[in-house]
């Protein structure tokens, strides 16, 4: 959806336009097509997803993600007066807050299930007495 609005308010740019609004550099790469970069000019990264594999920490790192793209739309929204770009952020916005509110659910369901409440202190999993191991011969 942002690579559609994205296209449509670039699409019809003169060379003066693209100059004087000091789109020209991302121009010379990419014409007006769309590269996924952010605002500060770091390209977008496969790296940026973090998983480990403990459904305590990724589930965190999900609530973290939503959040960081509210905030986003919320900047977005304080610098955007074209009411058809507003209106699609408004809508990405509430989005993002109704997936934060999943992923926190999803969260409670599993503190409530594990089989101990001191989660953060450790992991049931690792923290169970391993079986006895054979002593080497001597």
């Amino acid at each position: 959806m942002i690579c559609a609005i994205v296209y449509q308010l670039t699409r019809d740019l003169t060379e003066k336009e693209i100059i004087d609004s000091g789109f020209d550099t991302y121009f010379v790469d990419h014409t007006t097509g769309i590269y996924p970069v952010a605002a500060s000019g770091v390209p977008f990264s496969a790296s940026t997803f973090q998983s480990t594999g403990d459904i305590i920490a990724d589930l965190n790192e999900d609530l973290a993600a939503e959040q960081k793209a509210r905030v986003t739309y919320d900047n977005i929204l304080r610098l955007v007066d074209d009411a058809d770009v507003r209106d699609v952020i408004k809508f990405l916005r509430a989005r993002e807050i109704v997936h934060y509110q999943r992923f926190g659910e999803a969260l409670q369901l599993t503190q409530d299930r594990l089989d101990s409440k001191n989660f953060y202190a450790f992991n049931p999993s690792f923290d169970k007495d391993p079986a006895p191991r054979p002593q080497p011969r001597q």
